[in-house]
């Protein structure tokens, strides 16, 4: 006999959305931000709660993908929650850059396995977007970044490990969607219907195709700082900015989990802004580094303990 407790289980299990993994992209780049910081023991210990998130996420993942398939294959025919499914590969392609150093080994298995991925995810995703199923205005956010863009997260650990050539395509994919993307989607804010407010917190995803982008680029030319990375880094802050304008609009919503969209964005930034003053000397970017490792660390702390509070209260996997 099936008990209430078990049917409720297997609800949640069934609505177990896509985009729960923003949450193990924010965790392993928050501990990317304290390893640039100079804070290896507590990176050390962001990158295993990362990677406790990431098996949970990935555990009920495939539990779906067993007990309900109908309802992870509608998932990605739906015209938003299909940008999410490569935040499974770019969270294994962050943590195979946590790990390069200290287990080449592992973090090359995992980054041929992310990257291969996201390499896959990437084609059959933008296969979908230019198939004969019809995208209106309505369905375009920032989360489209995901998909293509993010494949300027292979580098990180890619470069160091020595898969610099297929590292350039994946930069090249990912840049050149950027710029596509970025036009398509500020024509989307700009001219039509406000993003629903569930979404508008992927607004802050804007932050990371700059930052991400200036960090693979410096591990694609050995550490080198050039103008072209300049331009990079300096669009990262200009997308701070915007979003920081928005930021209180954007804290006045009711919590959900697209919330986990701001923390990856920012870790990004963080480590941009560390990296740039590691190179150069600059004061004034080692001090943008901490004031923004602060502000991740609150919004970090903040999201966990909101999310603990969901799970107890049985506020997440809900149909929507």
């Amino acid at each position: 006999m099936t008990t209430p407790a078990a049917l409720e289980t297997s609800s949640r299990i069934e609505h177990f959305p896509i985009g729960y993994f923003g949450m193990s992209m924010g965790l392993f780049g928050f501990a990317l931000a304290l390893r640039a910081a100079g804070f290896p023991v507590a990176s050390h210990v962001g990158m295993w709660v990362g990677l406790a998130a990431f098996v949970v996420l990935a555990a009920m993942l495939i539990l779906k993908a067993t007990l309900y398939t109908s309802a992870l294959v509608a998932e990605w025919h739906h015209p938003v929650r299909i940008a999410f499914f490569p935040a499974t590969t770019i969270s294994l392609l962050l943590f195979a850059a946590l790990i390069h150093h200290d287990a080449p080994g592992i973090a090359t298995v995992v980054w041929i396995v992310g990257a291969v991925g996201q390499g896959v995810l990437t084609v059959v995703v933008v296969s979908a977007w230019i198939s004969h199923r019809a995208f209106g205005p309505g369905h375009l956010s920032p989360a489209w970044f995901i998909p293509a863009v993010g494949n300027v997260v292979v580098p990180l650990a890619g470069a160091p490990l020595g898969y610099e050539e297929a590292c350039w395509y994946f930069f090249a994919v990912g840049i050149v969607f950027w710029l596509v993307l970025l036009t398509i989607i500020f024509n989307r804010l700009i001219f039509h219907d406000p993003i629903p407010e569930r979404l508008r917190p992927t607004l802050v995803i804007l932050i990371a195709p700059p930052a991400v982008a200036f960090v693979s680029w410096i591990q694609l030319h050995s550490g080198a700082l050039d103008d072209t990375a300049r331009v990079l880094i300096n669009a990262g802050y200009f997308f701070t900015a915007v979003v920081l304008v928005q930021l209180p609009s954007l804290l006045r919503l009711p919590f959900s989990l697209p919330f986990w969209a701001l923390s990856f964005p920012l870790a990004a930034i963080t480590v941009a802004s560390f990296r740039f003053a590691d190179l150069t000397g600059s004061a004034v970017h080692k001090t943008f580094g901490y004031v923004l490792l602060i502000v991740l660390a609150i919004a970090i702390v903040g999201l966990l303990l909101r999310t603990i509070r969901a799970v107890w209260a049985g506020e997440i996997c809900r149909p929507e």
